[in-house]
């Protein structure tokens, strides 16, 4: 996956953040991988990188929110529809597994969290 990141082939890279954030070795260095990638210029990387965060939510019911939050925040207002569509799914599975209430998203406020 490193070197698949250093390359830098979009085309390569935009499985990187579905495999490492469903099958991750651990959340930290998953989690990095999907935050580097989110500001790739391609969209389509960007929209899975972006979607991994919701992925890892799920997976660990954990996340740095301070770096994490922001990243997806900015998903659901990027240019790109592909890039918003899967930024709203991670915003559903934060808000679902995290209990986050993300800024353009205060209808979620006080919608029950998933049982831990």
């Amino acid at each position: 996956m490193e070197a698949a990141v250093a390359r830098g082939a979009p085309a390569e890279l935009l499985h990187v953040p579905i495999v490492v954030s469903l099958d991750p070795p651990g959340r930290v260095w998953a989690e990095q991988i999907c935050l580097r990638l989110a500001g790739h210029p391609s969209p389509d990387v960007r929209g899975n990188a972006v979607l991994g965060l919701g992925h890892l939510a799920r997976t660990f019911r954990s996340l740095h929110r301070r770096r994490v939050q922001p990243v997806i925040e900015a998903g659901l207002e990027d240019p790109d529809p592909r890039v918003r569509a899967q930024a709203d799914a991670a915003a559903d599975d934060v808000a679902w597994y995290l209990g986050w209430v993300l800024a353009g998203r205060e209808h979620n406020r006080g919608r029950p969290v998933c049982p831990r």
